[in-house]
């Protein structure tokens, strides 16, 4: 029995030679140029904005740490309970009661970045999933320094410290499928805030 196996896993591999070695080669299309022709017109910042909101987020910009501990402070005050992502710092944590991502109303995560011209947060998993999926109001924390314009630029900058996921996330959860009638928070948070930090400092 193993020896059909061997002898037909053998003939199917020689076909693949066979066909590669009369397929003729192609140079490489050099490097992933993304899904826009242009970079976004103005500032990553700007551009990143625009699509966030148009894809149904939010987005509130604070001048340091100070003021985004400020606005957490008083954001958070309408929340029973939250989940932290690990990169959180404890300066930014509200006072509020720590509890599971699957019973917490907010969960508050450290963006890795944010992209321009898709108006997408970059969330690293090591940040924790499920603080980032499961929390039905989700306030993103991004440092201004890492909103690149193209999806190009900011892989690029990830190249030396790539987590196992990369979750890029642009605006609430949402979906058509049923009746095509548009739904938010259906596989994920139905309100997204990106809470953007401006001095380089923070």
């Amino acid at each position: 029995m193993k020896a059909r196996s061997d002898e037909a896993r053998s003939r199917i591999l020689d076909r693949i030679r066979d066909v590669l070695a009369e397929r003729a080669s192609t140079e490489h299309p050099g490097h992933f140029k993304s899904w826009r022709p242009l970079p976004p017109a103005g500032n990553a910042i700007d551009g990143f904005e625009a699509m966030f909101l148009a894809a149904g987020g939010e987005v509130v910009r604070v001048a340091d740490a100070q003021g985004a501990q400020s606005w957490l402070a008083d954001f958070s005050s309408d929340f029973a309970a939250q989940a932290l992502g690990v990169g959180v710092p404890s300066t930014l944590a509200a006072d509020l009661a720590i509890a599971d991502p699957t019973d917490a109303p907010l969960g508050v995560s450290m963006a890795r970045g944010a992209i321009a011209e898709s108006g997408s947060l970059i969330l690293d998993a090591r940040d924790g999933r499920r603080a980032q999926l499961l929390t039905p109001t989700h306030v993103v924390v991004l440092k201004a320094g890492a909103v690149h314009q193209t999806i190009h630029d900011a892989l690029s900058s990830m190249r030396s410290d790539l987590p196992s996921a990369i979750g890029f996330h642009s605006g609430p959860s949402k979906s058509a499928d049923i009746g095509q009638v548009m739904v938010k928070g259906v596989h994920g948070p139905g309100r997204v805030v990106a809470l953007i930090v401006l001095s380089e400092d923070s």
